[in-house]
């Protein structure tokens, strides 16, 4: 199947030379052609530049995209989407006063969903994160990072995993899938936490492994939450069992987090919230993506992260949804994007890059996806007719997604 689409307004993050990441001073640069045609054969592309170089050939369908642009789809590398039911109960508790910690405490949280999870079965886990997932693929998402970590028992971890897999065989989005056995100390386990982190290492991470479930391991290593010594256990187990780890980090306090996933090679560093000059100066030359969560800290109403001082200290930078029922409940990308430019001063181009390129190296899937370049995959948007690339983020809360394609076909 040969497609053409031809026409566009303005062909975004368009790469010659593929890269695996973007960052410091680059992030504000993002190639584009104007009047452009992008060439799709089967799930790849194949080709694209100026209308005025496109070379007479046959096509089995052709789109015109006229007042229209192509980006990228965006990558979201941080998500909990395999959930059951909601909890805006707490968000009221929330908006009472209570804070997060507060909330987990007394049994809320990460608690609540772990709840709601074990009584669930698989089927239902399913067919609420398939919903899910296809709103999100609608605002223009082609790649997911799945996390479990609302089980908090090696079955109810397990059964997580095992939903992710089928969503993974199902869907047409990408789809990464991490252990996240120490997401929170159940109560039984209080007072006890080392037999937790035993747990997750003796039981968790083996059985994970041996039955193909994870791609990565992760660990939230926070004030209130796992400390730097059970999260080194932790990604150490999972490197022994070839799991690469991801971390929660310096979302309550400066933790140690960020240190301790520079130090074991993790892949990226999730939230940092609270991150200062140590902690960037650690991440500088590290192959562990610094990566922010803007909808967790607008919807709890924290302190943002130090982006623009990230930045400018020659780090990449990538955004993601964190899509869950307590503390982000939306995978909206677009919506990410202008927090990005809103919250965290970002330019359009960083934003941009920050949600395609950089958040598909977060997910190790920097080689085929993030941007417009010859033998990648086939994942991206046409908008609907928009002025300029500076109004996707601009226009918050509109859908200015027309038609998303993943692996060359459309939805």
């Amino acid at each position: 199947m040969k497609t053409l689409i031809k026409n566009i307004k303005q062909l975004l993050q368009v790469e010659r030379t593929p890269r695996s990441r973007v960052c410091g001073a680059d992030m504000a640069r993002m190639d584009s052609i104007s009047d452009a045609y992008l060439i799709v054969e089967d799930d790849r592309i194949a080709d694209f530049g100026r209308m005025t170089e496109l070379k007479e050939q046959s096509f089995d369908k052709e789109i015109d995209a006229h007042g229209r642009m192509v980006l990228p789809a965006f990558c979201d590398s941080h998500t909990h989407l395999v959930y059951a039911g909601s909890r805006e109960i707490e968000y009221i508790d929330k908006i009472r006063g209570l804070s997060y910690e507060e909330i987990a405490k007394r049994g809320g949280g990460i608690l609540n969903s772990a709840k709601r999870v074990q009584e669930a079965d698989e089927a239902q886990l399913y067919d609420e994160a398939m919903e899910r997932l296809h709103t999100m693929a609608t605002y223009g998402t082609g790649a997911v990072e799945i996390k479990s970590g609302y089980g908090m028992t090696t079955e109810a971890e397990l059964k997580m995993l095992r939903v992710i897999r089928r969503i993974k065989e199902t869907s047409p989005l990408t789809v990464k899938a991490t252990l996240l056995g120490a997401h929170g100390i159940p109560m039984e386990y209080r007072g006890r936490q080392e037999a937790f982190v035993d747990l997750v290492v003796d039981e968790m991470i083996p059985r994970a492994a041996d039955e193909g479930l994870a791609d990565f391991v992760d660990v939230f290593c926070d004030a209130g939450f796992f400390t730097v010594e059970d999260t080194e256990r932790i990604l150490e187990a999972g490197a022994k069992r070839g799991l690469r780890g991801k971390i929660h980090a310096n979302e309550m306090a400066c933790s140690g987090g960020i240190q301790v996933a520079v130090k074991h090679n993790a892949l990226s560093c999730d939230h940092l919230e609270y991150t200062g000059e140590a902690e960037i100066e650690c991440l500088k030359g590290s192959e562990t993506m610094p990566t922010v969560l803007p909808g967790a800290a607008f919807f709890l109403n924290m302190r943002y992260a130090p982006v623009r001082q990230m930045i400018e200290a020659g780090l990449p930078v990538a955004m993601a949804s964190d899509y869950n029922p307590g503390s982000s409940p939306s995978g909206n990308m677009q919506l990410v994007l202008s927090f990005a430019c809103v919250n965290y001063r970002m330019l359009p181009e960083e934003a941009i890059n920050a949600t395609t390129l950089n958040t598909a190296y977060a997910m190790g899937l920097s080689d085929t996806l993030g941007s417009i370049a010859v033998g990648k995959r086939a994942n991206f948007v046409i908008t609907k007719p928009i002025p300029t690339y500076e109004y996707l983020p601009y226009a918050y809360g509109e859908n200015k997604v027309e038609q998303t394609f993943l692996n060359g076909k459309a939805l």
